[in-house]
């Protein structure tokens, strides 16, 4: 199973860097959504720290709304997703391969750019660091919920418009949680609440989350 785990993995890295545009898409947008707020609200600058982290969580969200179908549709296009379905191997687990080569190749850029995001913002005193944090537990959970709507939207006419109707409300909480935790750092409040709840939808959905995605997939397979 390890073997097949790592397989699956190299071979979407693979995939990715010979598709490098569906890597920098999502990085380059985000890049600029936030200098578009940089710039605009510049003069204002104690306007621009407070809203800061939500505008970096917003902006980081629709950046990966674009890549979330890309997740299984490489499969699906061809046609490798059926032998995937049927191998021998656990689903869940060659799922949770393929989430790790996306959190790679489209979360970690992502996450490495978030302090270049926070200078632009005017992020200070340690918002930067609690920032990182709870990207590193939230764009995990980006992709583990995409990756479920992308299941169950795969074999449908205009699926990505319905992949983002799909998993846009499941990821506003955690949204919600990551700007709370940097709101609270900034007023010198504690931030653990919020923290420790990020931390509990990611350790619930690394554990459940491909198993669920697998369910979804053979049933949209299937039909």
């Amino acid at each position: 199973m390890r073997h097949a785990f790592w397989a699956v993995m190299r071979g979407d890295i693979t995939r990715y860097i010979q598709r490098l545009s569906d890597c920098l898409i999502p990085f380059l947008f985000c890049l600029m959504v936030v200098s578009v707020f940089a710039i605009s609200l510049g003069q204002n600058t104690a306007l621009l720290a407070k809203v800061g982290p939500a505008i970096i969580w917003i902006a980081i969200l629709l950046a990966l709304v674009w890549s979330l179908e890309g997740i299984l549709r490489m499969d699906y296009e061809t046609g490798s997703l059926e032998k995937l379905v049927l191998s021998p191997h656990p689903l869940p687990l060659l799922l949770l391969a393929k989430l790790v080569a996306h959190w790679l190749m489209i979360g970690v850029p992502l996450l490495l750019l978030s302090p270049l995001l926070a200078f632009m913002l005017g992020l200070t005193n340690g918002e930067p660091w609690i920032l990182g944090i709870t990207l590193l537990l939230g764009i995990p959970l980006f992709s583990m919920i995409g990756a479920l709507g992308a299941a169950l939207s795969i074999g449908l006419p205009q699926g990505g418009v319905l992949l983002a109707i799909l998993v846009l409300p499941w990821m506003l909480p955690v949204v919600l949680l990551g700007t709370r935790c940097v709101a609270a750092m900034s007023a010198g409040l504690s931030f653990k609440p919020e923290l420790l709840l990020l931390l509990a939808m990611f350790v619930f959905l690394l554990a459940l989350g491909p198993v669920a995605i697998s369910v979804a997939l053979k049933t949209s397979v299937s039909c």
